[in-house]
């Protein structure tokens, strides 16, 4: 059986934890820093794991990150 395929484009942006959650990056952080609260540019650093829902359409794409 040949490999399976890994997008390219998720093994760039995301990353799955011991447990099998995906983290990603925040959202909302690229440009328009001024309109947005501190609270939210506080609450938006680092970054944070995916719902449930967005999980079953990211694993398929990683099928080696299990």
């Amino acid at each position: 059986m040949p490999k399976m395929k890994t997008k390219s484009s998720c093994k760039k942006r995301f990353k799955v934890t011991a447990t099998g959650r995906v983290l990603a990056g925040q959202a909302g952080k690229r440009h328009g820093m001024i309109k947005r609260s501190n609270k939210f540019l506080r609450n938006a650093r680092g970054t944070t794991t995916l719902s449930k829902a967005d999980e079953g359409i990211i694993k398929p794409m990683m099928p080696y990150a299990r």
